[in-house]
């Protein structure tokens, strides 16, 4: 079970999982030590899967945010997954979703142009509704 300084300490590394211990410790009133031992419980206890960095997708190149509610036209979507999983680096996340759409399909696009591309070949194998993200 966390308690509240556990709840703290994730706070924290969402923030920034670079951070020292030693500052980690001083932000949840802890010394060093103690928050490095706290957070490799969290490790062990599988609470903390992972580290992972935010990458600014407009820096790299890619200006164009989509959501993609995707309709599937049978019940095989094995032929949709394996497109999409093709689709690396435009596809950042597809979730299977409840609700009127099958699937919510988050993309990045380097131009409208390279969009419509990738809707014209996604067209092959679902129906779809887009959205584009205008601002965070």
């Amino acid at each position: 079970m966390l308690d509240n300084t556990d709840f703290l300490i994730l706070d924290e590394l969402s923030k920034n999982s670079r951070i020292t211990m030693k500052e980690l410790g001083e932000k949840v009133h802890l010394t060093g030590p103690a928050a490095s031992a706290r957070v490799v419980k969290l490790e062990e206890n599988h609470v903390i899967e992972g580290y992972t960095i935010k990458i600014n997708q407009e820096e790299i190149g890619f200006l164009v945010h989509a959501m993609i509610h995707i309709y599937t036209k049978n019940t095989n979507h094995q032929p949709y997954l394996s497109f999409i999983e093709k689709q690396n680096p435009y596809v950042m996340n597809n979730y299977k979703v409840s609700g009127e759409s099958c699937y919510l399909l988050e993309c990045k696009f380097p131009s409208n142009e390279v969009l419509d591309e990738f809707l014209t070949n996604l067209s092959k194998y679902v129906s779809y509704k887009l959205s584009i993200v205008i601002n965070k």
